[in-house]
């Protein structure tokens, strides 16, 4: 992920401008999802998430008002949300053939 700062005005107002390329993370999960997962130890690969789909998510978090912090329980709370919703599930790596509803 690249970031660049920019000053927008000669009163210290700046920009944050964030770029990737999220296309291999998708293709990454795109194999993933064809793939069995075996459940042997209660953990399982849920998904692979681009970081600019993470800043992009706390920034959301934070325009409504909630103050929550990246990798807090309270962020935990809303990156499962976001993977339980059908908008979002290009980014789960678990195949819906392998789950039972949209519960991770």
């Amino acid at each position: 992920m690249q970031t660049e700062i920019v000053q927008l005005t000669e009163r210290r107002t700046v920009a944050v401008y964030s770029t990737d390329d999220v296309e291999p993370y998708l293709e990454h999960n795109k194999l993933l999802r064809s793939m069995e997962q075996p459940n042997t130890d209660g953990l399982k690969h849920v998904a692979s998430v681009p970081n600019i789909v993470m800043v992009k998510w706390l920034n959301e978090a934070w325009q409504r008002g909630q103050n929550v912090r990246y990798l807090s329980p309270e962020w935990d709370e809303i990156v499962a949300k976001k993977l339980k919703d059908p908008e979002w599930a290009y980014l789960r790596t678990d195949a819906p053939s392998h789950r039972v509803g949209w519960g991770a």
